[in-house]
């Protein structure tokens, strides 16, 4: 049995989805406040793009984040109703394996604070490329929701990283 992966093993890449952050329009500041909190809990290997909105964006930024070593891949935004919010397609376009838990929890925790979470589309899964595999989950856009989904999914990536890479489920 592999033993669960430190947070400073564990290489993440934080996507923010977002067409006016992409463009310069629009600070992005999903992206600092994921990697702020994920810092204080000790994960230090950790990069941020920032692509536009849309299903192919994310699907091509899944991909290359796996080729490029990434065990977690976190994507921020994109996930509600309006028209250009796809990332949930994109993602389902790359993932083999759905861990809806994941996303329910996400779902349930974002409802503490307020009732809009009950519209997030978001999906979280494996995504393999090759012999590569992360895991990937949807977070809303906004910092306050990042933070606050990250306070269910860092007491969690240890294990799902030693899962990744063939440990056992104890």
């Amino acid at each position: 049995m592999a033993p669960r992966m430190r947070p400073e093993e564990i290489v993440i890449v934080v996507i923010t989805v977002s067409d006016r952050a992409s463009n310069g329009t629009y600070v992005d500041e999903s992206g600092p406040a994921a990697i702020d909190t994920l810092a204080t809990s000790g994960f230090t290997d950790v990069a941020l793009r920032v692509i536009p909105d849309g299903r192919a964006a994310v699907a091509d930024a899944l991909r290359d984040a796996v080729d490029g070593g990434a065990r977690v891949i976190l994507t921020l935004g994109g996930t509600g109703l309006g028209p250009r919010d796809e990332t949930p397609e994109g993602t389902r376009a790359v993932i083999t394996a759905e861990v809806p838990g994941v996303a329910e929890a996400l779902r349930a925790r974002g409802l503490q604070a307020t009732p809009t979470a009950a519209l997030s589309r978001a999906v979280a899964g494996v995504v393999t490329t090759g012999s590569h595999r992360a895991f990937v989950a949807n977070l809303p856009g906004s910092p306050r929701a990042v933070t606050e989904s990250l306070e269910v999914l860092t007491p969690l990536l240890g294990h799902i990283a030693s899962q990744l890479a063939g440990g056992d489920h104890g």
